[in-house]
């Protein structure tokens, strides 16, 4: 069995999703399941209509909405035309959309927008999309069947970035799909969206559909996972950045999952994990350019002479450095500032100690003055905003002489801010300004790359 994820560029327009459609007939493979992303665009617009209905201005976001109706209207009719899957197709997208403008009043009115009620407007993006492209696979003679996800993808109630049940998802998985797969069928679905035990619609958090895809493909024990994406695969360093990068024809998961995680775009950090533990290899494809052979990422790669394999960055990064001569000498003084950031539900990116300071990273700033305070009981704290974490990713670097002497000699001429490395053997991060993110993996890809 295959899981297929088509990002939101892959079903951003007509066309693209006439090209989706056609690759899912092309699959050989018994029993496919399509996971499906909303049109490109359309979650920011639903999340800024119901941002401007928390600012009571109710007419910016009805208006939003209704632009959101006239992509979908639009994109219909260049499909259908006049035709009774047509109409079918228009009603279900209007009643979609009028439940949310009751919802986009409620907010108006009450002046609050809880994570709760922004998982249900967001996720809906997801729903019109995968609707239409079943829609339009059934009419070119595929079996196609249309599940909502939210009848299996089963999470607790962190709402906003929601954790998979494994003990409930995986039955009712098997329950919703296997037996459409086993009858030829051709699952189309949506990522990103998922529901609590009691009924209450929950995202996995932005870029969530790779998460979807894996955890799907994990549920039903898939032979492969694809990732169909607008690039030809991982790269050696962001292309939009890097204009010479090249594709990485296979990668390990332990390098795959560090690059996800420090700034590579095109798999979301969490794809990996699920499929790790399963051993399901996981493919990156680009849409447009099929007959490229993309990224294959598993659990075992043949040993090649290449020591670094990628450069990535992940900007809008803060760092919080602690001073404490309370430290010197003293045990469980990590512990407690690790309980802090547990309490306030933040994670770490990168950290670095000496004997009477702390310094690390994180890239959610939602509880930071919560965070400074409790802190500050442990130390002098200060902040750094603005920066970003530039990786280098690599393979046996502790074997290696000379990597980090040629790392920072080429970064001679740009501040770095703050060091880790040593805690993995394939990767050697550190903190620079935003402003220097670019420039950095520009100068370290010449360095490593030509």
């Amino acid at each position: 069995m295959l899981v297929l994820k088509f990002g939101g560029t892959s079903v951003g327009s007509p066309e693209a999703m006439q090209q989706v459609v056609d690759l899912a007939a092309a699959s050989t493979e018994p029993g496919t399941v399509l996971v499906l992303s909303a049109m490109a665009g359309i979650t920011n617009a639903l999340i800024s209509g119901a941002e401007a209905a928390l600012k009571r201005d109710l007419d910016a976001a009805l208006s939003r909405l209704n632009e959101i109706r006239s992509t979908h209207h639009r994109t219909i009719k260049t499909l259908f035309g006049a035709s009774p899957t047509a109409e079918e197709l228009l009603n279900t997208i209007d009643a979609r959309l009028d439940e949310l403008a009751i919802l986009y009043k409620g907010v108006s009115y009450l002046g609050e927008l809880t994570k709760r009620s922004l998982d249900a407007v967001s996720g809906i993006g997801e729903l019109l999309s995968s609707g239409i492209v079943a829609a339009l696979a059934a009419q070119k003679g595929l079996p196609a069947s249309w599940v909502d996800a939210r009848q299996f993808m089963i999470t607790d109630d962190t709402f906003g970035r929601a954790n998979p049940l494994w003990s409930e998802l995986t039955p009712r998985t098997e329950a919703a799909i296997r037996p459409l797969t086993d009858a030829g069928r051709i699952v189309f679905t949506q990522g990103f969206i998922g529901s609590t035990a009691y009924g209450a619609s929950t995202t996995l958090g932005r870029g969530g559909s790779d998460f979807s895809a894996s955890i799907i493909g994990v549920a039903l024990n898939a032979t492969e996972i694809q990732i169909w994406t607008d690039v030809d695969g991982m790269m050696t360093a962001d292309p939009r950045v890097v204009s010479d990068a090249r594709v990485i024809p296979e990668a390990s998961f332990q390098e795959a999952s560090e690059l996800a995680y420090f700034g590579a775009k095109v798999l979301h950090p969490l794809t990996i994990k699920p499929a790790v533990e399963k051993n399901i290899p996981v493919r990156i494809l680009n849409t447009m350019r099929p007959d490229q052979k993309g990224t294959l990422i598993k659990s075992h790669i043949e040993a090649t002479a290449e020591t670094i394999r990628a450069v990535a960055a992940k900007k809008g990064i803060t760092a919080i450095f602690i001073d404490s001569p309370r430290m010197l000498m003293a045990h469980g003084f990590l512990a407690k500032v690790f309980a802090i950031f547990e309490r306030h539900h933040t994670a770490i990116d990168l950290i670095s100690t000496s004997e009477v300071s702390i310094s690390l990273t994180i890239d959610d700033r939602t509880n930071l003055a919560e965070l400074s305070a409790d802190l500050s009981e442990h130390g002098e704290v200060r902040i750094a905003d603005d920066l970003a974490i530039v990786s280098v990713v690599g393979r046996q670097f502790r074997e290696q002489n000379g990597i980090a002497g040629r790392v920072f000699d080429t970064l001679r001429d740009i501040n770095i801010v703050m060091i880790s490395g040593g805690a993995s053997d394939i990767n050697l991060s550190f903190v620079v300004a935003r402003a220097d993110a670019d420039r950095a993996v520009r100068q370290l890809h010449a360095e490593f790359f030509h």
